[in-house]
């Protein structure tokens, strides 16, 4: 192995690192960034020099925290493992001003960021089926509770929105649907079965 080499593989790097908790209640956002910076404490090949907390902020219903690490790693390949495994919202490096990468150290990183990225968009891909299908269901389910509200009494669509507990503006997109399906007819402001 040539100086060079070595130099990218066991090179100190310096970086600032933001690591940030999103979630909910506020004092477990507040707990988990901590045990998450105390487990990063325990990684043997870096070294955690400075780190600053932010004051905790609400985003929405959910609470955001993030530290800002000064850290030190041990050689690229580490760098890289620290990236994937503790997921920085970013990260900066300081020192040394230029990194050598060798040729094996540069394919198993695009081979593990290649990887992870198939395992993201199967997850996205299975959650998207997940959805399509539960939607698939929701729309039969409603479809078949107006039907059935329908068959027992004529109903308004205010009326119909207080038994199903969808919203009036939604349940009219289902109520058309079904007028034009001919399944359901509409007398003034009522609706009955066709």
């Amino acid at each position: 192995m040539s100086e060079t080499e070595k130099q990218g593989e066991h090179a100190h790097i310096r970086c600032k690192a933001i690591i940030e908790v999103l979630g909910k209640p506020q004092e477990h956002v507040e707990n988990a960034i901590k045990e998450y910076i105390e487990h990063i404490k325990e990684d043997s090949e870096l070294v955690i020099l400075n780190e600053e907390y932010s004051e905790i902020s609400e985003q929405g219903n959910l609470f955001s925290k993030f530290v800002e690490l000064d850290i030190v790693v041990k050689g690229t390949k580490k760098l890289i493992a620290f990236c994937f495994e503790y997921m920085p919202s970013s990260i900066e490096v300081l020192k040394p001003e230029n990194l050598i990468m060798t040729n094996p150290e540069l394919s198993n990183f695009l081979n593990d960021l290649q990887a992870r990225l198939h395992s993201v968009d199967m997850i996205v891909k299975q959650l998207k089926a997940e959805n399509n299908f539960l939607k698939l269901n929701m729309n039969a389910i409603l479809h078949n509770s107006i039907l059935i509200c329908l068959k027992v009494s004529k109903l308004n669509l205010e009326q119909l929105s207080q038994i199903t507990g969808v919203d009036k503006k939604e349940l009219e997109i289902f109520a058309e649907k079904l007028l034009k399906e001919n399944k359901i007819k509409k007398e003034g402001e009522m609706y009955t079965l066709a």
